[in-house]
């Protein structure tokens, strides 16, 4: 009777098995049959983090002094430690991807100046990377380029783009460590005045920082002091002969620009970085920004043939510039005084937009009407790049943190590409004692403060909804805009690329507790949605659909 049973119970411990194994085939099965749809990756609507490396995150202790740069400065105008694997590091705990980032922007890891310079806030160095020395190096203060390499690849692997922040006008000051680049390269005055085409192009930004001579098709030498500098590291032979590569297949003249695009899409070409940000744009002649893009595009034409195995897509190189004080309202043109120029034209599918901090406490109606219609007419297939804080405006939207909400839903909402600037999303203080200037918009991640406050972690959970809401739709930030309810306030977004369609409803200002959003005209009676904020299913009925709950914002899309 006892091996009866013991029979019995193996007949019948195989028959479930076989039971839960027919059951996972055909679950398998069916969601073969329904692949995952893909959401394709779209500049004009990207979600772009923007963060100073040097004050980011701290990934290798080991870097943090280099070149001697030990003297006193002024408040946070010395290096403080963030590096290239800091933000590596980032990356592979999936804090970007929680975010809802699908680019990041760092500002330049190339080597900079060795001194200090006091330019009338106290002793600075070259934290912020924008004073090179050697755009052929990494800075070892940031990191080296096999961390650059890593990023790049880490980012990729988590669908993530990589924008380099590139200067092409001016080289860093003149300090007793760095000698002023020879004449025939760069202009020391007269200071830029900012009333003309010629007084904002031909000119140097402030004092002590030499201008290249952008303009310029005259063949120059190469400094003493770059060829000493590679001599002493080893590398001057290969530096040379790739330079004579590139001007005999480019045929350009050695014009101080080649010699410097040569170097910029070098990081192209070797680590397959997916776009630049244009740093100074306005200061330069605009036919240099078209011979960077151009030779951009070949690069990465050059590194997707070389590594076919690891493209993203088919989107081709970008290219964001800053033209200090471009505002989308001016459509294509920027108006120097004297002067209209469409850079556009010249290898920019986007351009950073100063003007929504201007807008960001209008009705979200305004807003987002505006930006829209702009977007689809003016503006139609190039972009802008919206903000509400930066590295340098030291007038930023909600400087006191006050309406860190708002802020989000203004930056995330708002039709077009939306750059998080580090910290926005942790209310990072921008009021520091002691600082002079930009200093006070540059202090380190508050890392401490979204470990151990509640209030920074709730507003941080509402820039990850509001961040994934938004780039899993790219109907937020590319698609068209309509309102569909004045009160409580409704609108939609629908985005068509060929055979994709994209369709969502947004929520704002809701009541608490229970709440009818008017969808009608958009989703039909029937039509299942799920409120990603609250995360609720809910069916259409009557042309709305009904919530419960204590919050103040519907993210609605449809159940696939």
């Amino acid at each position: 009777m006892k091996k009866l049973l013991v029979v019995l119970s193996i007949l019948s411990l195989f028959s479930g098995c076989k039971k839960v194994e027919k059951k996972q085939q055909t679950q398998q099965v069916v969601e073969e049959q329904t692949p995952k749809k893909e959401v394709p990756f779209v500049w004009e609507g990207a979600n772009i983090y923007f963060l100073l490396t040097d004050r980011f995150n701290n990934g290798n202790p080991n870097n943090d002094v280099n070149f001697d740069r030990t003297e006193e400065t002024g408040v946070l105008r010395g290096f403080e430690g963030g590096d290239i694997e800091g933000i590596t590091k980032k990356i592979e705990d999936g804090y970007f991807t929680d975010l809802g980032i699908n680019a990041i922007w760092f500002t330049p890891v190339v080597e900079q100046i060795h001194g200090a310079t006091d330019e009338g806030t106290g002793k600075t160095y070259a934290y912020h990377g924008y004073w090179t020395k050697d755009w052929t190096a990494i800075d070892p203060n940031f990191g080296t380029r096999k961390d650059l390499e890593k990023l790049v690849k880490t980012a990729h692997s988590k669908g993530i783009r990589i924008l380099l922040d590139v200067v092409l006008n001016h080289t860093g000051p003149v300090t007793e460590k760095d000698p002023v680049w020879p004449d025939d390269w760069v202009r020391t005055g007269p200071t830029c005045e900012f009333t003309t085409y010629e007084n904002t192009t031909a000119c140097t930004l402030v004092d002590n920082l030499p201008d290249i001579l952008t303009e310029s098709d005259e063949a120059v030498e190469l400094p003493d002091a770059l060829l000493a500098k590679w001599k002493a590291e080893g590398r001057l032979s290969k530096e040379l002969d790739e330079l004579h590569l590139f001007f005999e297949r480019t045929g350009y003249p050695r014009a101080p620009r080649y010699y410097i695009i040569k170097w910029l899409t070098d990081y192209i070409n070797d680590l397959g970085v997916d776009g630049f940000r244009v740093d100074t744009a306005k200061h330069v002649d605009e036919d240099a920004w078209s011979d960077l893009h151009k030779e951009a595009n070949y690069a990465f034409e050059m590194w997707k043939k070389k590594h076919q195995d690891k493209i993203l897509d088919d989107n081709p190189f970008y290219m964001v510039g800053e033209v200090y004080n471009y505002g989308i309202s001016g459509g294509r043109k920027f108006d120097f005084g004297d002067k209209k120029v469409d850079f556009f034209d010249y290898g920019f599918k986007s351009l950073i937009n100063f003007e929504l901090k201007n807008d960001a406490d209008k009705s979200y109606e305004t807003i987002f009407k505006k930006y829209s219609k702009l977007l689809h007419t003016k503006l139609k297939d190039k972009s802008v790049l919206n903000y509400l804080t930066s590295h340098d405006d030291g007038a930023p939207y909600d400087k006191d943190r006050t309406k860190p909400y708002r802020t989000a839903n203004v930056l995330l909402l708002t039709p077009g590409a939306s750059q998080v600037y580090y910290g926005d999303e942790t209310s990072r203080d921008l009021t520091i004692e002691g600082t002079e200037g930009d200093a006070t918009l540059r202090s380190f991640m508050n890392w401490e403060d979204l470990d151990s406050l509640p209030e920074t972690q709730k507003i941080h959970k509402h820039w990850q909804k509001l961040g994934q809401f938004r780039a899993k739709h790219p109907a937020i930030g590319a698609g068209k805009h309509k309102r569909l309810a004045k009160s409580p306030y409704v609108f939609s977004r629908t985005y068509v690329n060929g055979d994709y369609r994209d369709k969502v409803v947004v929520g704002l200002d809701l009541p608490k507790g229970k709440k009818s959003l008017w969808v009608k005209g958009f989703f039909g009676d029937g039509t299942t949605l799920y409120d990603t904020y609250s995360e609720t299913e809910v069916v259409v009925a009557n042309g709305k659909v009904i919530l419960e709950n204590d919050f103040d914002i519907a993210l609605l899309e449809l159940v696939e």
